[in-house]
């Protein structure tokens, strides 16, 4: 078994990464990071990048509001 990479952005937790063949899946621990359930990524930084474009995209909207 793998071990797991925690995904925190800005402090939260958003999720945990495993290694799966020669990926990483995503599972999601908090809203808005479902989005992002089982989605394979090549790397866990990629899957950090993920995280954060989401958070920060929801961030915006929050504040055009």
């Amino acid at each position: 078994m793998s071990e797991p990479f925690i995904v925190e952005i800005w402090g939260e937790p958003a999720g945990i990464v495993l290694r799966e063949g020669n990926a990483f899946r995503f599972h999601a621990t908090a809203h808005p990071f479902y989005e992002l359930e089982n989605i394979h990524f090549n790397t866990p930084g990629h899957a950090r990048l993920a995280a954060a474009r989401l958070h920060h995209g929801r961030s915006r909207a929050l504040h055009a509001s």
